[in-house]
């Protein structure tokens, strides 16, 4: 068994696949149509994928605020100006452990905390 998707409802499928695009640096493996007023669209390559759903439907989404996800970087400090000239917030952080990693936070635009991680 393998871990192969994460699914991750969404308000808007374009802005929230931009944003993936540009600062995860994903690209969109495929998109299609999944009933009336639903589009899914799959991000990534190899084998963990992000599945992005919309329903145009339904605009009350909610991520629970206990829920990250982890991303490794070579340098924090990098990704944070890089997230800043994207007009990113930094949602928390940079935290520094006791080992001397380093790591923040941002949001989605869903809502959902990404973690950038520095060993």
């Amino acid at each position: 068994m393998k871990f192969t998707w994460s699914t991750l409802m969404v308000r808007d499928l374009e802005e929230s696949v931009r944003f993936y695009e540009e600062v995860i640096g994903w690209k969109v493996s495929s998109r299609f149509p999944a009933g009336p007023g639903i589009e899914i669209a799959f991000l990534g390559e190899g084998e963990t994928k992000l599945e992005l759903i919309c329903n145009k439907d339904k605009k009350d989404i909610h991520v629970g605020p206990d829920i990250s996800w982890g991303f490794t970087v070579d340098s924090v400090e990098e990704m944070m100006d890089f997230v800043k000239e994207k007009g990113i917030a930094i949602h928390s952080g940079p935290f520094t452990t006791g080992g001397g990693s380093k790591y923040f936070f941002i949001q989605d635009p869903n809502g959902l905390k990404l973690q950038f991680f520095q060993e």
